[in-house]
């Protein structure tokens, strides 16, 4: 199963959609897509759509799926990479008014650079980001907050 995480923002995202609906017809997708759609309102008959579910819900979902394709948000790529997911990102682009600017491109090519996530920048690629999830494998997400905890500590000293 394919699970597609859209986020909760009040932003559309049908031009991601828009492609994997054309993969399934292709049958380039052949899996089960379910859609975490948030706000994106869009018709498709070839995936199951949900605007909201539960936190576990959502989390079930993501244990049972085979591979999480994403927008950049980072909430919706760290929760799949602490599962050890095949992750796919494709940022939402100001230009199509997915979003206010286009911060998303650079969180998916950092995390893309590090090797959690098959990041694209352009959502053409979305066929062969597909093909290449069959053989990659995640470099384990290992959160290290001790920068943030050392920043903390040398405030509250100088306090």
């Amino acid at each position: 199963m394919i699970l597609v995480l859209l986020g909760t923002q009040n932003n559309s995202f049908h031009r991601l959609l828009k492609k994997i609906d054309e993969l399934i017809q292709d049958q380039v997708i052949q899996e089960e897509v379910i859609v975490q759609a948030g706000y994106t309102k869009y018709q498709s008959e070839k995936m199951k759509l949900l605007d909201f579910i539960s936190k576990e819900a959502l989390e079930k979902l993501q244990d049972q799926s085979d591979l999480i394709i994403t927008h950049g948000g980072v909430g919706s790529i760290l929760l799949s990479i602490t599962k050890g997911k095949k992750v796919i990102a494709v940022p939402r682009l100001h230009k199509y008014q997915e979003h206010v600017n286009d911060h998303q491109k650079e969180i998916v090519e950092l995390f893309d650079q590090k090797g959690y996530i098959i990041g694209i920048q352009d959502i053409e690629d979305l066929e062969q980001a597909i093909q290449k999830s069959k053989e990659f494998v995640p470099k384990k997400y290992k959160q290290d907050n001790s920068k943030m905890l050392q920043i903390i500590e040398d405030f509250i000293e100088k306090c």
